[in-house]
């Protein structure tokens, strides 16, 4: 298994932790890692998707709530909703990631931790993310190119 899936695993677990009532990040990031030994690599990156996850919850979730036809988040299995979370965090704030990396990380976790159709849900939903998100990079393109053309 490849270190970047590793720390995603590791931030699903933590990103599940805290959505099941512990709310307090910093305790629940020290526990965690005192109970799971893994390299730095692993952990940065867990953390880094924990972190941001966390810090952009309210606009990740008003995403995820505007292309969830007939699911209401609070009502999602809280596997399926964290994994809908750190994927989100990873296409819209994390430029460096591909889109299909993304994707792909975010199936294979719904297929690993939840369902098989949690992992056609989990696609479907963050398909339309990254298509929204692609329309607006090619807009912002265009109008760049449209500016310099001036």
């Amino acid at each position: 298994m490849g270190r970047r899936r590793r720390a995603r695993e590791l931030a699903l677990q933590i990103l599940f932790q805290l959505d099941s009532g512990q709310e307090n990040l910093e305790e629940v990031l020290e526990t965690f890692w005192a109970l799971h030994r893994h390299p730095g690599e692993i952990k940065e990156f867990a953390n880094r998707i924990v972190n941001g996850t966390r810090k952009n919850l309210k606009a990740i979730d008003q995403k995820i709530a505007r292309y969830a036809e007939h699911w209401e988040i609070k009502r999602m299995p809280t596997v399926d909703r964290n994994i809908l979370r750190l994927a989100a965090y990873e296409l819209l704030y994390c430029p460096d990631i591909p889109i299909k990396v993304s994707l792909n990380e975010a199936v294979e976790l719904a297929k690993k931790f939840s369902t098989e159709k949690s992992g056609q849900f989990v696609n479907a939903l963050l398909d339309r993310i990254a298509h929204e998100k692609n329309e607006k990079v090619s807009r912002r393109e265009r109008e760049k190119r449209r500016i310099s053309n001036y």
